[in-house]
């Protein structure tokens, strides 16, 4: 499989380990990932509050760089997926592509809509396929329980996503249990992660990304996954601040979905970078058996 890799903003700085493990999954699964570095951020919602053209402008561009090169795109983030996939179903529009057309025919730039966009963990459910991913299995999560959590963009508004149900989603759960893990169903798991208002009213985030830690945690979850770097930041970057808010301590390891991807397939702790997390998964690691040799 050949698919352009849009790594999003925070997969390239603050969240290196995603990219890390992303490339690490790819390179075990046979998925050639095609790079293009003039791809631009996808606004991450903020944009598309203030100006919808422009957004969806910004994201035609970065979907025509994709198109010209005859691939679809990949996307690693929940966040890009929405903004993406919104701009692709917008396009058309007649009051929108008229303006959108103008502001990229300076650039010299044409998207005429045949790319689609995927989500890695679409990408691991449909096109390589469950049975695939476990015939690949090395090291089985041994019964670990853990939450998916699978944050706003991915799954909602549903209509417009087209794939999983916003309120009962499965998929990532599906995944969870071919490699070898417990998922844990709680009602957080589909709910927001509180990052869009870490900036404004972070008092209020910290309290949203710790009721959802804790809901997980009451319903068994040893650790949590999630398919969002945003989510990532929220729950785990600032778990500290969530701890202090709802007043209990969590201490519960989040990992990126290519990294419980990675380890059930036998990459290292090492070569997922795990040891960037401000939470540590060592007290995960440490129940999960050694990958086995083939």
């Amino acid at each position: 499989m050949r698919i352009a890799y849009y790594p999003g903003c925070v997969a390239q700085e603050s969240g290196k380990e995603l990219d890390l493990a992303t490339r690490w999954v790819a390179r075990a699964l046979g998925i050639e990932l095609v790079e293009f570095p003039s791809f631009s951020c996808c606004g991450s919602g903020f944009v598309d509050e203030a100006n919808e053209v422009l957004n969806v402008a910004i994201n035609a561009r970065n979907l025509a760089i994709a198109e010209k090169a005859g691939l679809d795109l990949l996307t690693i983030c929940s966040t890009c997926q929405g903004m993406l996939t919104l701009a692709n179903l917008r396009y058309p529009d007649p009051a929108v592509r008229p303006r959108v057309e103008a502001a990229l025919r300076p650039l010299g730039i044409e998207y005429r809509g045949s790319v689609k966009v995927k989500h890695l963990l679409r990408v691991l459910i449909e096109d390589v396929g469950l049975d695939a991913l476990r015939a690949k299995v090395r090291r089985p999560l041994a019964g670990l329980k853990v939450g998916a959590f699978y944050g706003c963009h991915l799954l909602r508004p549903t209509d417009e996503m087209g794939w999983e149900d916003g309120e009962e989603p499965h998929a990532f759960e599906d995944l969870l249990e071919v490699l070898g893990a417990s998922p844990v169903y709680y009602r957080g798991r589909v709910m927001c992660c509180g990052f869009p208002i870490q900036f404004v009213k972070s008092d209020v985030a910290s309290g949203i990304a710790g009721r959802q830690i804790l809901d997980a945690k009451s319903h068994g979850a040893e650790a949590m996954a999630t398919p969002c770097p945003l989510c990532h930041i929220s729950l785990d970057a600032y778990q500290n601040r969530a701890e202090k808010k709802v007043g209990a301590p969590l201490g519960m390891p989040i990992f990126h979905l290519p990294q419980v991807v990675g380890l059930a397939l036998g990459a290292t702790p090492e070569e997922l970078g795990l040891a960037r997390h401000l939470v540590p998964t060592e007290p995960v690691l440490a129940k999960v058996p050694p990958a086995a040799v083939h």
